[in-house]
């Protein structure tokens, strides 16, 4: 459930857990300190017949390079790269293309972008059992490696890089943007404003344009007058935060003391250092149900389960006091979205915001309705967003540049910067 613990926070602002994507066009992920854990693998690099190294072979899979030209003019200058065409990373050419050996011995695997370099799919036995043995990390846009089987990766000896330090503090802003909106209600302000006339432009009905006007002044008054009784203030109330890693601790430093005054507390499988809960002002619990039942909203954080189960579940809301608030901004299939919507339709859960879903991109009815419907007590208690909070240009810029400066430091002996696979690399006697 925790964040990787080996990956540092860059020194951007005195916010603890902060990432550099407020700097354009070239953030400073390359000064980053590794932590002290990481381990060196040692590069495994082809000879020719007169013994002569030749450069490292870089497979990039996906577009080309947009943000970063000169760090990209440093890493062609390293490495040579082959790009394959968007049909040889269709899954079947790309299996032939491995078993024919088409791209030699090359020695990383390069996705920048987490909108395409995916054509070939999961990441499983069948396409790692035939990468080469030359291949020594595979580094990829993106936090989530729930596509990827990183322990067998691992076994073959390949260092996995995620970008998520690249994401961090584009997801803490727009969880806090979710938090807000589970206190303040905005799916019920925002619809309330503008559905009466985008129901009427899209009905078949014969109702004149004073009707719809009517109609709409009732419901914009309504919501008016009514939303201010189940709205609150985020100040003193508890925000649990489920998963403390780079995310979490963003989050937490923006919604906290220093800032809207939630008081701050957390559960992760790894209980953070001291010192990170004393400047954060952060109270650990040590299981998901004691979290839950302390908070008045939480947010879900963290990796997805390795064993593609969820974590919130009807089990786990029980724990939850009546009209707790609920926010995801971590994986879709981390929720039970029927369990959810129970949760929701009951009362037990008061509102929920959710960036991600199960079956993207079908997303769960059921909290469609309760995310659009304005004919209940307390309408649109639900936000629905399109996996859209790690989505800025910063977040772009710096998965590109993560993703090159983690084969750079690999494939010239240094630590990864960013891994998340080492804890299944064989431990050193």
């Amino acid at each position: 459930m925790a964040e990787p613990t080996n990956t540092p926070y860059p020194p951007s602002t005195p916010v603890p857990g902060s990432t550099p994507r407020s700097t354009s066009p070239a953030p400073p992920i390359p000064s980053l300190t590794p932590n002290a854990t990481m381990t060196t693998i040692p590069l495994r690099v082809s000879l020719d017949a007169s013994s002569a190294p030749k450069r490292p072979i870089v497979l990039h899979i996906g577009d080309p390079i947009k943000y970063n030209p000169a760090t990209y003019a440093e890493f062609i200058q390293a490495f040579e790269v082959i790009r394959p065409p968007t049909a040889e990373r269709e899954r079947a050419e790309f299996i032939r293309a491995l078993k024919e050996h088409r791209w030699g011995d090359f020695n990383a695997i390069f996705r920048p972008f987490w909108g395409t370099g995916g054509e070939m799919g999961r990441w499983d036995a069948e396409l790692i059992d035939l990468l080469p043995n030359s291949v020594q990390v595979f580094a990829s846009a993106g936090a989530g490696f729930d596509w990827a089987d990183t322990k067998l990766l691992a076994e073959k000896g390949i260092v996995y890089c995620n970008s998520g330090l690249a994401a961090a503090e584009a997801v803490a802003d727009f969880a806090v943007a979710m938090v807000i909106s589970t206190f303040r209600h905005l799916p019920w302000c925002m619809n309330a404003a503008v559905l009466p006339f985008l129901s009427a432009t899209a009905s078949s009905s014969s109702s004149s344009s004073a009707e719809t006007d009517a109609v709409a002044r009732q419901i914009f008054q309504a919501c008016h007058a009514q939303a201010t009784a189940a709205s609150h203030n985020p100040r003193n109330h508890v925000l649990g935060l489920l998963g403390f890693g780079n995310i979490g601790q963003q989050i937490a430093a923006k919604l906290g003391h220093g800032a809207f005054g939630m008081k701050i507390a957390y559960y992760d499988v790894i209980r953070k250092p001291a010192r990170v809960e004393t400047e954060l002002d952060a109270v650990f619990y040590d299981s998901l149900e004691a979290l839950f039942a302390a908070s008045d909203c939480v947010v879900l954080c963290t990796p997805a389960s390795t064993d593609g189960k969820p974590l919130i579940t009807a089990a786990s809301l029980a724990a939850m006091r009546p009209g707790t608030r609920f926010v995801n901004i971590a994986r879709g299939s981390l929720v039970d979205e029927a369990a959810l919507a129970n949760a929701l339709e009951s009362g037990l859960v008061g509102s929920a915001a959710l960036d991600v879903h199960a079956e993207e991109p079908r997303v769960h009815p059921r909290l469609v309705k309760l995310a659009v419907g304005l004919d209940t007590p307390t309408p649109g208690r639900v936000m629905l967003t399109c996996h859209n909070a790690g989505g800025t240009v910063e977040t772009h810029i710096g998965f590109e540049e993560l993703s090159m400066r983690n084969i750079l430091a690999v494939l010239q002996g240094k630590l990864a910067i960013t891994p998340v696979n080492l804890h299944y690399f064989p431990s050193e006697s």
